[in-house]
């Protein structure tokens, strides 16, 4: 079979995706994951901390409720429906890490759990930082 039989066979057996649909779960998904954190912003605005201390309660939170529903195997039946809608606020990095970690427990805690916690968030860690070094050089530069 040649190279573009087999594309066009494998294109002809594939599902077509619900496009819209699909970005609308994530939208509206995503959407309430991130009206949770605003109503946990506020649940710790209300109890008088300040805006640093209402920033890192909520972020902890946040990844708290990533992790635990992860653990539980709720989070992946989110993921699911809502396709990248879980990807985006801090609940998915929460889950990125512990979903590797949960798999790879049973190699150990070094070689599976710590060797793989970060095989999915790692990447993004390090572009995400060098991202951030060059944006900052380039401000630097510019004032």
């Amino acid at each position: 079979m040649q190279k573009q039989e087999y594309k066009a066979y494998a294109e002809k057996k594939s599902p077509n995706s619900p496009l819209w649909l699909n970005m609308l779960k994530a939208f509206l998904i995503g959407g309430l994951i991130c009206v949770l954190g605003e109503g946990v912003r506020h649940f710790y605005t209300n109890w008088g901390l300040s805006l640093e201390e209402v920033a890192a309660a909520t972020s902890i939170t946040m990844v708290f409720l990533g992790v635990l529903l992860t653990g539980i195997g709720i989070y992946d039946n989110i993921a699911k429906h809502a396709g990248a809608g879980t990807l985006v606020p801090i609940t998915g990095f929460a889950n990125s890490v512990a979903s590797p970690a949960i798999e790879y427990k049973s190699e150990g805690y070094v070689l599976g759990v710590g060797a793989k916690m970060f095989i999915i968030a790692g990447p993004v860690i390090v572009y995400g930082t060098v991202a951030s070094v060059i944006a900052g050089l380039i401000y630097y530069f510019i004032h």
